[in-house]
């Protein structure tokens, strides 16, 4: 149960309300946020490109290592990878189905997801 929850937390309420509504088969588009395991550097020096460069290259071979089982879930779920490797941020646009979302929500790689929605204009 405890995992469940963990899971739970994941999702944004209103975007787990939105994939309920949902045909088993219906497909959503939403982001990964990989867990990167990087360590944050609290120094209140300014880093350098190269030092920018190096923790960017980091986080992404990071994120990578989960991208086994991101696929092997997605897979499962009749989804797919809609980047070729996560963003700096350790970020991955996906598509599957409601079911694919919950199952990568319980992926220990995963940090959260979230809903892929529009832009609107505001005036």
């Amino acid at each position: 149960m405890a995992a469940k929850k963990r899971s739970k937390r994941k999702i944004s309420s209103e975007f787990s309300s939105r994939l309920a509504r949902l045909g088993p088969g219906d497909k959503v588009r939403a982001f990964v946020l990989l867990r990167t395991g990087g360590t944050s550097n609290r120094s209140s020096k300014r880093q350098s490109r190269a030092e920018r460069k190096a923790a960017v290259e980091a986080s992404r071979k990071s994120a990578e290592r989960a991208l086994t089982d991101i696929d092997t879930i997605l897979k499962r779920h009749d989804g797919r990878r809609l980047a070729r490797r996560p963003n700096a941020l350790g970020s991955m646009p996906v598509e599957t189905t409601a079911a694919g979302i919950k199952a990568l929500a319980s992926s220990r790689w995963v940090q959260a997801i979230l809903e892929d929605q529009p832009i609107n204009l505001t005036r």
